[in-house]
């Protein structure tokens, strides 16, 4: 396939076209009034003239709006783009394509793609776009709009492929912004031979698959409290050894039997999800006699 780059068209200003369109309407109107006058030959060659003047003239003109670009074809080549804004005059026999320039939003469905250790995923990106190259656009692929749509949901098929919904390394779930630049990438590649610059590409759903979502939720739950529970001995494994250094700098002595009780009763009051409940040991309190005097009962 031959490669076509844009370039700049040959236009000119539309309104010195206009201008010279109402002389040719003017000559016309003075070469059919002699004809009819003298029916002559002469007003009859000129009359032909004014209205081929005019008619090319009149093709000619065309004007183009903010953001848009238009591309001339002649004879079924290639002949340049006008990205200029304004009333221009080109090449009357030339056929004109637009093109958008303006930016574009292409949000893809919800796919269901296996994720890197094979859990199977629901995926869908928003990914926006513009037009850089109206010649790459229009004539190397068959309908830029559709190559886009279809080649963005397979750049995200394949994003979603290398890598794992959740855990250890760049994840879709832990990683969005790496996730995002890499997808950028992935679909700019696809898109550069039809003229598209990708401007963001981004995720805008993630979630497991219907038939295991409660499976993975109840296994993100266990992990969460594996996670939660370690947390948990790692800080009253340093409490205790600070309420120890405590004790040991203030001068009390315990010896290992009693400092290994200490250490079981700390520990079970700071992992122990109840709460600690107080127990009452039994005291035998020894009650004051009182002394009774002689006569008393």
């Amino acid at each position: 396939m031959r490669e076509i780059k844009e370039f700049t068209a040959w236009r000119t200003s539309g309104f010195l076209a206009l201008m010279a369109l109402l002389l040719a309407l003017f000559w016309m109107g003075w070469a059919g009034y002699g004809l009819l006058r003298e029916r002559e030959l002469f007003y009859l060659w000129h009359l032909l003239l004014a209205l081929l003047a005019s008619w090319l003239l009149g093709a000619g003109l065309f004007t183009v709006q903010p953001n848009e670009a238009v591309a001339l074809t002649f004879l079924g080549r290639y002949v340049g783009s006008v990205r200029e804004e304004g009333f221009h005059f080109a090449n009357p026999l030339a056929q004109r394509k637009r093109v958008s320039l303006r930016v574009h939003n292409f949000t893809s469905e919800k796919l269901k793609v296996n994720d890197a250790q094979g859990n199977p995923i629901e995926i869908a990106a928003v990914v926006v776009w513009r037009v850089v190259d109206t010649a790459k656009a229009l004539f190397q692929v068959e309908d830029y709009q559709s190559f886009v749509a279809i080649q963005s949901e397979a750049a995200i098929r394949a994003l979603a492929s290398r890598h794992p919904y959740d855990g250890e390394g760049v994840s879709l779930r832990g990683n969005p912004e790496e996730i995002a630049e890499e997808l950028k990438a992935e679909v700019e590649a696809r898109l550069k031979v039809a003229g598209v610059e990708v401007l963001e590409a981004r995720i805008t759903h993630l979630a497991y698959a219907p038939e295991v979502a409660q499976a993975m939720l109840r296994r993100q739950q266990a992990l969460a409290v594996v996670a939660a529970r370690k947390l948990i001995v790692e800080a009253a494994v340093g409490m205790v050894k600070e309420a120890l250094a405590g004790l040991e700098a203030s001068g009390v002595a315990l010896d290992e039997e009693r400092r290994a009780a200490m250490v079981n009763n700390l520990m079970v009051a700071l992992v122990s999800e109840a709460q600690a409940q107080p127990v009452a040991q039994n005291l035998h309190l020894s009650t004051p006699r009182i002394p009774m005097r002689q006569g008393t009962t």
